[in-house]
């Protein structure tokens, strides 16, 4: 285990030499690895909109042996056919990933189709070719609203993107997800597929909350061709109230005592009537033998 150990961190250090420095040495191959980079987006509940890019070296062989490329440079660029607007450079972290946040009213060039072309570039070194990952998708808006309807807990999503004159244009047929915030992870509750830009749904009973009863509801497009990924959160007091159990401990008194104490008490209670009862009975027993001893001496004496 340790000789394992000690063979991912030499191998992490020397790719990290090897993007940054024209280092080689002959204990590593990096041709029995391949590089896996990957460039992805997703738009939060704010509006704003993260960029990712996971730089992964794994084993041709031995599909577990992963090593994670750390601190090499990610350039991200929005490109439009001859324009090319550098929208900032992440370093990607120990386990291999750069991450670049975008807010909300960050502006972006899109094309005639309404996509907004991304690049994600990495230079390279001497040891480590250059690498690049090319993503586009539209800007789509989720709106989500909940309402109690005639008593009934009602769930409205909107989804839409917005055209050059910033008219609304209902999204249609893209699949969604609702769940809520579990102490875990998100529990699924309710899937369905956006028709004319809508969805409602009636929100399920016995939802646990927290102790005021609120519960985060969460709204999920994942992986789309046009979209990527997209999510949208509201906190609503909907959930079941969490009872907080307090356990009553190092009282001087309680209407129940422990059952030890039942069981020691019963075992002294019981040995000291015992030995009422035994000193009573050999009481009388001195007694009767006294009478007797009395007797045969007055015996002797008549005789």
């Amino acid at each position: 285990m340790k000789q394992r150990l000690f063979k991912y961190f030499a191998v992490t250090i020397l790719l990290t030499l090897f993007a940054f420095k024209p280092v080689f040495s002959q204990e590593i191959n990096l041709k029995n690895y391949r590089m896996l980079y990957k460039f992805s987006t997703t738009k939060q509940a704010d509006n704003s909109r993260v960029f990712e890019v996971s730089f992964i070296a794994r084993n041709k062989k031995d599909r577990k042996d992963k090593i994670p490329v750390f601190d090499a440079d990610i350039i991200f660029f929005n490109v439009l056919d001859d324009d090319k607007v550098k929208l900032g450079t992440a370093k990607t972290d120990k386990e291999g990933f750069a991450r670049l946040t975008l807010p909300e009213n960050q502006s972006y060039l899109i094309d005639e189709e309404g996509y907004i072309n991304l690049k994600a570039v990495f230079d390279g070194s001497d040891e480590i070719k250059s690498y690049k990952k090319e993503l586009a998708v539209k800007d789509v808006f989720l709106e989500m609203d909940l309402k109690e309807i005639d008593s009934v807990k009602t769930v409205f999503l909107n989804a839409f993107t917005l055209d050059s004159l910033q008219t609304k244009i209902p999204v249609e047929e893209v699949d969604i997800i609702f769940s809520v915030e579990g102490m875990i992870s998100n529990m699924p509750i309710e899937e369905g597929t956006l028709e004319n830009g809508e969805y409602e749904f009636e929100f399920p009973e016995n939802i646990q909350g927290d102790s005021k009863g609120n519960v985060n509801v969460f709204a999920f497009i994942e992986d789309h061709d046009d979209f990527g990924n997209v999510h949208q959160q509201k906190n609503v007091k909907w959930g079941t109230l969490i009872k907080p159990t307090i356990k009553d401990e190092n009282k001087l008194w309680t209407d129940i005592a422990p059952i030890w104490m039942y069981v020691v008490l019963t075992i002294l209670l019981v040995g000291v009537w015992a030995n009422y009862f035994y000193s009573i009975f050999n009481l009388f027993k001195i007694r009767k033998e006294g009478k007797e001893i009395e007797l045969k001496i007055e015996n002797k004496e008549l005789t």
